[in-house]
């Protein structure tokens, strides 16, 4: 089964890091949004897609591939993602609701949605960067132990 992995990740490879451990579990190829032709999905079993919240949504480039992405009928997806809010405010209901954006594109387009991911990573932006910043060293030991587990529930629905 080949698994592909879509990730924009930027300011501190928040994203990248929990791509990583997706891609070691499943054994899947990582890619940027910028690099992938829509149509090279089809070859692929589960894609994964995910990047840093941004205003409450995926990076524009994550939703404009979904955007140009062929009807899939069948297809297995996952979403996932970090974000800059203080980790205690990081809940599976909050995840969610920053992944809708995505999740409907995914879902129009006739992918299955197997799974879903998120967990804090550290931010500097605007005005975080004068205080340091907030969740320093996130995604952490224990966060991408979470990461792995999500990653090994997903080998199972896979085919």
């Amino acid at each position: 089964m080949r698994a592909l992995i879509v990730v924009f990740s930027y300011h501190h490879k928040n994203t990248e890091a929990v791509a990583r451990v997706i891609a070691k579990a499943l054994g899947a190829d990582v890619v940027a949004p910028k690099d992938v032709k829509p149509t090279d999905l089809a070859m692929y079993d589960l894609v994964g897609f995910g990047s840093g919240i941004y205003d409450a949504k995926h990076h524009p480039s994550v939703l404009q591939l979904a955007d140009r992405l062929p009807e899939a009928k069948g297809k297995k997806a996952f979403i996932f993602s970090t974000c800059g809010l203080f980790a205690f405010a990081v809940s599976n209901r909050f995840i969610r609701s920053n992944h809708s954006a995505l999740r409907e594109k995914l879902l129009a387009k006739g992918y299955e949605v197997v799974g879903e991911f998120g967990c804090p990573g550290f931010n500097t932006n605007v005005f975080l960067r004068f205080f340091g910043g907030i969740n320093r060293g996130r995604p952490n030991a224990a966060d991408l132990e979470r990461t792995k587990a999500f990653a090994e529930g997903l080998a199972h629905t896979r085919g």
